[in-house]
């Protein structure tokens, strides 16, 4: 009865060969792939704008030119998001491939998700639907289910449900579903891709494999991957997934909620990772909408300083910009100096640092024509060694994305089977609204002894990443006496005193003992999302490894 679900795509753009790999380097029963993400829809709105036929995922297309009767011959059953804002369209176009190569192929889809109609202003407004319409769909005997934007986990509980016949309310099943989909989606950050302790096998790390879970009926699974591919599998590395892009001990999803404070890991061979333990509540009661809208349009140019003086030489062209900026200047200016640079150093590039300038306006001219003349026009009445490392553009539009709830019943949730059909899909019956979890009992602290100043990421690893405007930070630590002292030492003011980039933040600390693990979420420090680029780092992905850089005073013990 156990079910094998694979995943080949973490995002639009991964490993090509991924779902060939993974069709033929082992046992499959469903194989999944993940496209979307925030930015995503935002690229393929864009795309429908130019080509209203166009808004989904052309790369699962051409990998299905050379899997699909890889698929077929093996009773593989196919799940994919990457319909993104058009899933009909790419539901079509996989019949007519499979017609064109004769391959007997039955293709569904789900539908509902879109609702910018209703947000008038956005380039695209859709709901975060769970899996059930994926069951519906796999019910009824499709070989392939196309999705637009389902949540991450939905493409694994979806074949789950439909495999073990489970229903709505069987809590705690769906949730230890939902942990499984959370390791997959991201492909390869499960097998060692990412993972802060890298150094420790790298060798293995050089072309991680994709991941796999081996799903039992009571809801508990094995993560693992196929047999002789790269990577590796260990409690560490489905620590770190299990940490990105989550917050509290309460996962919350349309179909449950997913207790994440009660997960259980274990290393029960190598690369075999059992999950077990995941309890389940009715999920809260309103559904997630993604917003995507045009911000306005951006600008930038980065001026080098070389040798002496930087500071000064920053400070001088900073003044003439903006008086040259003076008589229209944009409605967001934002400066950045980098000190890439070295003293007495032996080449050109050591010797030089990087001041970006980045400007925002609801006019393209401000961004970007006004700024080009500013920054060219100075290049002979400047600092001394004065370049840019470009030209600056025309100005490029950008992106913002914003989530808003609406409740259950406002969306119409379809399965379309492939023979035309089309299933309503009731809403959650059940719901809860999200109430803080109880702070847990935390460990008791080391003794005190004699410590050593070092970097946090010798005892902790981390994983971080976005969620709109807000960023987390998972730290984790890999024994029990690391953990008694890390969950003492990182509280939410020391985290703010180690990133002083997060000092104006709201930053709130959840803790999960079970995993070892503290996770902190980072309101605003993105922005309006990745697509606005607020920031150097505009996911957030390095935040946890500048976190592991920075000293404390770490016990001898540990070290």
């Amino acid at each position: 009865m156990t079910l094998r679900i694979g995943n080949a795509s973490g995002f639009y753009g991964d490993r090509f060969d991924a779902l060939r790999d993974m069709l033929t380097g082992g046992e499959l029963d469903v194989l999944t792939g993940d496209y979307l993400a925030e930015l995503t829809m935002l690229i393929l709105a864009r795309d429908r704008l130019k080509d209203p036929t166009a808004g989904y995922a052309r790369t699962f297309l051409r990998q299905l030119e050379e899997c699909l009767g890889l698929a077929h011959d093996r009773g593989v059953r196919l799940v994919t998001n990457a319909g993104g804002l058009n899933p009909a369209g790419l539901a079509d176009a996989v019949r007519q491939l499979a017609d064109r190569l004769g391959i007997p192929v039955r293709v569904a889809h789900v539908e509902g998700d879109d609702l910018t109609a209703a947000h008038p202003g956005s380039l695209a407004a859709h709901a975060y639907l769970g899996g059930f319409g994926i069951t519906a769909c796999l019910r009824e005997g499709a070989d392939i289910v196309v999705t637009g934007r389902v949540t991450d986990a939905a493409l694994v509980t979806g074949p789950a449900a439909a495999h073990f016949g489970w229903w709505p309310g069987e809590y705690d099943r769906l949730a230890g579903a939902v942990v499984a989909g959370h390791v997959l989606e991201c492909g390869a950050q499960a097998t060692g891709g990412n993972y802060a302790f890298f150094r420790e096998r790298q060798a293995d790390c050089r072309r991680p494999g994709f991941p796999l879970a081996e799903i039992h009926p009571d809801g508990t699974c094995v993560i693992t991957k196929h047999p002789g591919t790269g990577g590796f599998v260990d409690v560490g590395t489905v620590t770190a997934q299990l940490l990105y892009e989550t917050a509290g001990a309460r996962y919350p999803g349309p179909d449950v909620t997913a207790r994440l404070d009660t997960v259980r890991l274990t290393q029960e061979a190598p690369d075999r990772v059992r999950i077990e333990g995941v309890r389940g509540e009715a999920p809260p009661p309103a559904l997630k909408v993604g917003l995507n809208r045009l911000g306005g349009f951006r600008g930038e140019v980065t001026f080098v300083l070389t040798g002496l003086d930087i500071e000064a030489k920053a400070a001088l062209v900073r003044r003439q910009m903006a008086d040259a900026l003076a008589t229209s200047p944009p409605a967001d200016i934002r400066w950045d100096l980098v000190r890439t640079d070295r003293p007495d150093a032996d080449t050109e590039e050591t010797a030089s640092a990087l001041l970006r300038l980045v400007v925002r306006d609801p006019d393209q001219e401000t961004v970007g024509r006004t700024l080009s003349a500013a920054a060219v026009e100075l290049a002979l009445a400047s600092y001394p060694g004065f370049h840019v490392l470009a030209p600056p553009g025309k100005g490029t539009p950008y992106g913002v994305f914003e989530d808003v709830y609406v409740p259950h019943g406002a969306v119409p949730h379809i399965a379309v089977l492939h023979d035309g059909r089309r299933v309503p899909v009731a809403p959650a019956h059940d719901t809860a609204v999200l109430d803080d979890v109880p702070e847990p009992v935390l460990p008791e602290p080391l003794p005190d002894g004699p410590g050593r100043r070092a970097p946090l990421g010798f005892i902790a690893g981390a994983r971080s990443g976005d969620k709109g405007g807000n960023a987390n930070v998972g730290v984790w630590a890999r024994t029990d006496e690391a953990w008694r002292w890390l969950a003492h030492e990182l509280t939410a003011d020391r985290f703010r005193q180690l990133l002083p980039e997060c000092r104006e933040s709201k930053v709130t600390r959840h803790v999960l003992p079970n995993l070892r693990a503290l996770n902190f979420v980072v309101d605003g420090i993105l922005g309006q999302g990745v697509a606005a680029q607020h920031r150097f780092d505009p996911q957030a992905k390095a935040l946890g490894e500048w976190l592991r850089s920075r000293h404390l005073d770490i016990p001898e013990t540990l070290l």
